[in-house]
């Protein structure tokens, strides 16, 4: 990304996160819903990648109900962005009021017996929100973010995170060992969660998913055979204002990554097919296409 559009980017969303969170709740919600409609009628290679994947999810769908589909996941992924623009300027009480949980026993169990929880979860509804959540009710988050181009883009994004109360660790490009400080953290009886449903390296565990060869990446599994930390898969979706979260059955550390990232998998195919139009995959993902 040459420098004159990185600089351009990066004060969009100034403005954005600036302008935003100024609006009222029913204007903003008004435009993004605008503008999702507007890149779907655009079909480009994100929009034309978000169909091919729900694709994927519902087989059976007909061209028009795909179509319907794309635009309700669209529409989604936009409200992800227009909560990201005013999180910051919701209340302590809107945030964790705004959330709704299924089988939470498991995810409070396991963190009561001090030995840290890994929760992986796949890029649907809003990771960020429910991140804030846990913070709030008494589980405070490490994580770790992609780098992004340009870098004050990127710096922007750990201050937003930080600010909603999470440890933000880069990827790449760190003073520190990231695995290190995580595993760090799992001993001292800490909350990590990590988002897994995509690759980054291409070095990633190959996993069956909905039926197809793809790829997620080891991290959650390993941390957890390395601290003995056991790992619960989480998955989320949007029911009206509210941002419910699904803690889905332990994984416990054994049976080696491979099985573990393969039980993600599954545990992560089981929400993202019960609520398709809030996974926010715009990026390839199935190794047979």
């Amino acid at each position: 990304m040459g420098g004159l559009r990185q600089r351009a980017v990066d004060l969009a969303f100034a403005l954005a996160w600036a302008l935003v969170r100024r609006l009222p709740e029913r204007t903003v919600t008004w435009l993004f819903r605008l503008a999702a409609d507007r890149v779907v009628r655009k079909n480009g290679r994100g929009v034309r990648r978000l169909r091919g994947n729900l694709a994927v999810v519902r087989p059976e769908a007909t061209d028009a109900e795909l179509d319907a589909l794309t635009l309700a996941g669209m529409r989604s992924y936009l409200r992800y962005w227009q909560e990201a623009f005013r999180l910051p300027e919701w209340s302590d009480a809107e945030i964790v009021g705004r959330v709704r949980t299924v089988n939470e026993k498991l995810l409070r169990d396991a963190h009561a017996a001090g030995r840290g929880v890994i929760c992986a979860l796949p890029h649907l509804a809003n990771y960020d929100h429910a991140g804030a959540w846990a913070g709030l009710t008494g589980m405070p988050v490490s994580t770790v973010a992609e780098r992004l181009q340009p870098e004050s883009l990127f710096d922007r994004f750990i201050a937003y995170r930080k600010k909603l109360g999470m440890e933000v660790l880069p990827l790449t490009g760190g003073d520190d060992d990231v695995t290190g400080v995580l595993a760090e953290r799992l001993r001292a009886g800490g909350f990590v969660c990590l988002v897994a449903d995509r690759d980054l390296s291409e070095r990633g565990v190959p996993v069956t998913f909905f039926g197809r060869r793809s790829r997620m990446p080891a991290g959650p599994a390993a941390l957890s055979v390395r601290t003995g930390a056991p790992l619960i898969p989480a998955t989320l979706h949007y029911d009206g204002s509210e941002l419910v979260i699904t803690f889905h059955d332990t994984i416990e550390p054994e049976g080696g990554t491979a099985a573990m990232t393969q039980r993600c998998a599954d545990a992560f195919a089981v929400g993202i097919a019960a609520h398709p139009q809030d996974w926010h995959m715009l990026q390839r993902i199935f190794l047979d296409e």
